[in-house]
C-alpha cells in the first residue's frame, strides 16, 4: 500500500500521462512486495529517469529544482534550522529573504511537512526540489551527527539497580532516554567502525560488549552490570522481538538509516546462566565490493572461477569455516553473470544484499520453506543459473546435483576446511562418486586474512620464527620483505585495515575425475589437484605474505 507521498507521484503520473494504470500497478505491487522506495521502482522499471520525475515534481509544485552539488550554503541560512529539525524532517534550507524560507526535502510532496515547519520556524516556507542523495550529502555535512562517544555516557550512568519486577517495568526502562542514547551510540560507533558484528554478553560479575572488525574482537569499555536487561531488552524492542521470552533463542530484524545509508542488523538472542546473549551481525551495503578483484584473489584463480561461473551446467561449491566470506564470494560470482538473458534465482537464509535482476527467496524453517523445498520450487521456474545458500543434507546435495545434470548451472556452498575435502564429505552424506563427476566442475575454498595498513606498513627481514611458522626456508623467500603494520591512527593502533581472501581453487580435471571414481582419501584428492597446478590456501596465504599484504601470523592462524 502507498503512504501518502508515493499516492501523490502516482497521482501525478497518471495526470501527466507519463504511465498507464496496469504500469503503475505494478509498480506499486513492486514496491509492497520489495519494500523499495516507490519512486526507485519507477526508475527501476525504466518508465521514467529521476530528472524527469524530479521535473514533474517541481511543475506540480510550482516550484524549482535546486543542485546541492559543489556549493557551500550559507552559514547564516543553515543555522535558521536546528540540526534535529532537519534531520527529523529531511530537509536543507538554501535560501532567505527575511519573510519566506526557501527548502529542499527530501518529501517534496507531503504537504504537512510545509505546515508544521511554518509553526515551528515562524517563516513562510518553500519547497523545492533536490536529488535525495544530495539532500542526504548536505545533511551530513551541515548537521553532521553530534554524538558522544561510549566511554563518555558511561560516565554519566550511576552504578545503581533498577526496579525490574515485571515486563512492563523492564519495557519502561528500555525506552528511557538514557539507554535509547546508549544502545544508539553503540550502533552508530560499530557502523562508523565498520565492524561486521556487536556482541552483548551478560556474565556473573560483568557486562560485556565488543565488536568485530576484520575478523578480530575488541572489547569496548565495560558498562555497568546493571544495564545488561535494559539494553538487551531495548535491542529486543527495535527488532520487534518478544521482551518476555528469555527462555528460548530469537531470530530479528533492524534496519536503519546513518550517514543517509540503509543499514540492516540481523539480530540474535541466546539464553545464557546469567541472561541473555546478543548478537547482532551488521550488513551495510555500502561497505561491500561485489566485484570479484575485490577479493584480492590471485589472477589465475580469478580466471578459474570466471570460467567456471559461465558454464551451462554443473556445480561450483564455496567452502570454508563461517565468516570466511563464502556469501561475499558467490554474489560476487553472481554479480558478474547477471545478465538480461539468464534467470537467476536465489535460495539465502537470510537474504543479505539485493542484486538488481535476480529473484532472491528468503529460507524460513518456521513456515517449511527449507532449501529443499526452494530448490524443488525453483526447478518449476525455468531458471539457467541457480544458488542454494547451502548444501545440508543428502536430499539437498542429491537435488542439486540432479538441477545440474538437467541443463542448470548450481552455486552452492559447503562447510568443509579445504576443497579436496569437499569431495569426501559429498560422497560421506551418501553421493555416489559417478554422479560427484557428472556435475561438480570445482571447488573454491577460502579463508578471510586481515591486510596490512597501507598507511603504516613496514618492512623488515623475516625471522626464523617466522619461517618456521610458515614452514619455508629462506631459498623460498628470496630477496623479499615481509611487512607489518606498526599502528596508527588510521587502523585504530591494530596494523591492519581491511581483509582479503586466501584461497584454493579445486578444478575437477579428467585426473581428479578418475581419482574421485576409486573413492579416495581426502589426502590422495589433494596430492592429484596440486600435481595439475593447484595451490593451496597455506601457499597462497604464503604468496600473501611475500607481497607484503598480510602478515605470517596471520596465515599461521587460519592455515595448516
Amino acid at each position: 500500500m502507498l503512504d501518502a507521498e508515493a499516492q501523490s507521484l502516482k497521482d501525478i503520473l497518471l495526470m501527466e500521462s507519463k504511465c498507464n494504470e496496469e504500469q503503475l500497478q505494478e509498480a506499486e505491487d513492486e514496491h509492497d512486495r520489495s519494500g523499495k522506495p516507490y519512486l526507485q521502482v519507477i526508475i527501476d522499471y525504466g518508465l521514467l529517469t529521476e530528472a524527469e520525475i524530479l521535473q514533474l515534481e517541481a511543475d506540480s509544485l510550482g516550484t524549482e529544482i535546486v543542485d546541492l552539488a559543489g556549493e557551500d550554503a550559507s552559514k547564516k541560512v543553515i543555522e535558521l534550522i536546528e540540526p534535529d529539525i532537519a534531520r527529523q524532517y529531511g530537509v536543507i534550507p538554501v535560501e532567505f529573504d527575511d519573510v519566506t524560507l526557501k527548502v529542499v526535502s527530501k518529501n517534496p510532496l507531503n504537504y504537512q511537512i510545509a505546515e508544521e515547519l511554518r509553526f515551528i520556524l515562524g517563516y513562510d516556507i518553500q519547497v523545492c526540489i533536490a536529488r535525495e542523495d544530495q539532500i542526504d550529502a548536505s545533511i551530513e555535512k551541515y548537521y553532521p551527527t553530534d554524538i558522544e562517544s561510549v566511554q563518555d555516557m558511561l560516565s554519566e550512568f550511576e552504578d545503581e539497580g533498577h526496579d525490574l519486577d515485571s515486563d512492563a517495568d523492564i519495557e519502561s526502562v528500555a525506552n528511557e532516554t538514557p539507554i535509547v542514547k546508549f544502545v544508539d551510540v553503540i550502533l552508530y560507533q560499530a557502523i562508523r567502525d565498520k565492524a561486521s558484528d556487536v556482541h552483548f554478553e551478560p556474565f556473573e560479575k560483568e557486562f560485556r560488549i565488543r565488536y568485530r572488525i576484520d575478523g578480530a574482537l575488541y572489547e569496548m569499555a565495560p558498562p555497568p552490570k546493571n544495564l545488561a536487561v535494559p539494553v538487551i531488552s531495548r535491542i529486543k524492542i527495535l527488532s520487534n522481538l518478544n521482551i518476555s521470552e528469555r527462555r528460548k533463542p530469537q531470530d530479528g530484524r533492524i534496519q536503519l538509516k546513518v550517514g543517509g545509508k540503509k543499514i540492516d542488523l540481523r539480530v540474535s538472542c541466546l539464553p545464557t546462566a546469567y541472561g541473555e546473549s546478543v548478537v547482532l551481525r551488521i550488513l551495510d551495503r555500502s561497505v561491500v565490493n561485489l566485484s570479484l578483484e575485490a577479493l584480492g584473489i590471485a589472477d589465475d584463480v580469478m580466471n578459474s572461477l570466471r570460467e567456471i561461473s559461465s558454464r551451462p551446467n554443473g556445480i561450483l561449491l564455496v567452502t570454508g569455516p563461517t565468516g570466511s566470506g563464502k556469501t561475499t564470494t558467490l554474489y560476487s560470482c553472481l554479480n558478474e553473470i547477471n545478465d538480461i538473458g539468464d534467470k537467476i534465482l536465489t535460495a539465502e537464509d537470510p537474504v543479505e544484499y539485493d542484486i538488481e535482476g535476480i529473484i532472491q527467496l528468503p529460507i524460513n524453517d518456521g513456515v517449511g520453506m527449507t532449501f529443499l523445498k526452494a530448490l524443488r520450487a525453483f526447478l518449476r521456474q525455468d531458471p539457467d543459473r541457480i544458488m542454494i545458500g547451502e548444501i545440508r543434507d543428502f536430499e539437498s546435495a542429491q537435488m542439486a546435483i540432479q538441477a545440474s545434470l538437467t541443463g542448470h548451472f548450481v552455486f552452492s556452498t559447503l562447510h568443509t576446511n579445504d576443497a579436496a575435502g569437499t569431495v569426501t564429505r559429498l560422497i560421506d552424506m551418501g553421493i555416489e562418486p559417478f554422479l560427484i563427476n557428472s556435475a561438480l566442475v570445482g571447488v573454491f575454498s577460502q579463508r578471510l586474512v586481515r591486510k596490512i595498513c597501507t598507511n603504516c606498513k613496514t618492512h623488515y627481514d623475516p625471522t626464523d620464527d617466522d619461517l618456521k611458522l610458515l614452514d619455508i626456508s629462506r631459498e623460498d623467500v628470496g630477496n623479499n620483505k615481509f611487512c607489518y603494520g606498526k599502528g596508527c591512527a588510521e587502523c585504530n593502533e591494530t596494523g591492519y585495515k581491511g581483509r582479503k581472501a586466501i584461497c584454493e581453487m579445486l578444478m575437477v580435471n579428467s585426473e581428479v575425475k578418475e581419482v574421485i571414481a576409486t573413492n579416495p582419501p581426502t589426502s590422495a584428492i589433494q596430492e592429484v589437484a596440486c600435481a595439475h597446478g593447484m595451490r593451496t590456501i597455506r601457499e597462497d596465504g604464503i604468496r600473501s605474505v611475500m607481497l607484503g599484504e598480510t602478515t605470517v601470523d596471520e596465515v599461521a592462524r587460519y592455515t595448516k
